[in-house]
């Protein structure tokens, strides 16, 4: 599958580290057993190209009419022109805010008015700042027809975004399946199981 594929990739670079028992400190002040920098598969020429085809396909798939690909500044930049590519599509990006200078540009590269859009993002936490990047886009008459991102961790409460804004996400792989390929290639303890779903339920309330 597709899904444990991405998820051994990730573990193989180490875009994704797994430390139950010594977790990392997010900049929300949440504790965390994981960290995901999805931006480490560029590096590597077989876990990038796999990305980007399965990426491809996926959009191919989900979003056939889809007639140009945005990313998600910045980590979604490189991925989402490498899709573009793959499909011959027209590539743009945007930014979290205007530029400060220049044209004040928020978004970077030709979009045409209605132009049927599908936004690359690399990871989805709660998803807020991705959907912002939706709200741009069809404040200027895109009409989104989702998003593709690498790696979600399943947050209930961005599944609960995602269906506010009414945008449809796909990704290709996503936190149970990546502990599960973690518990079978011995990168963790069978033990540590229990305490890393406890965290994906109610990461703010975790204690390791």
């Amino acid at each position: 599958m597709i899904a444990n594929q991405v998820a051994r990739l990730l573990l193989e670079v180490k875009a994704v580290r797994l430390r139950p028992e010594d977790p990392f400190t997010w900049s929300s002040g949440w504790k965390s057993p994981i960290y995901c920098d999805n931006r480490l598969t560029l590096s590597y020429p077989e876990a990038r190209t796999y990305i980007r085809n399965a990426l491809a396909g996926a959009i191919q798939k989900e979003f056939p009419d889809v007639q140009a690909i945005a990313g998600v500044a910045t980590a979604g930049i490189a991925q989402g022109a490498l899709v573009a590519d793959a499909l011959n599509l027209p590539f743009l990006y945007v930014r979290p805010e205007p530029k400060k200078h220049g044209m004040g540009n928020q978004i970077e590269g030709r979009l045409e008015d209605g132009q049927r859009v599908v936004v690359i993002e690399d990871l989805i936490s709660t998803g807020g700042s991705s959907l912002k990047v939706v709200d741009v886009l069809r404040a200027v008459g895109a009409e989104v027809l989702g998003m593709a991102a690498i790696f979600t961790y399943g947050f209930p409460v961005a599944t609960q975004n995602f269906a506010d804004k009414n945008v449809k996400l796909i990704c290709l792989s996503n936190y149970e399946t990546l502990v599960g390929e973690a518990r079978d290639l011995n990168y963790i303890a069978a033990d540590a199981m229990d305490s890393l779903s406890a965290w994906r339920q109610n990461p703010a309330e975790w204690n390791n």
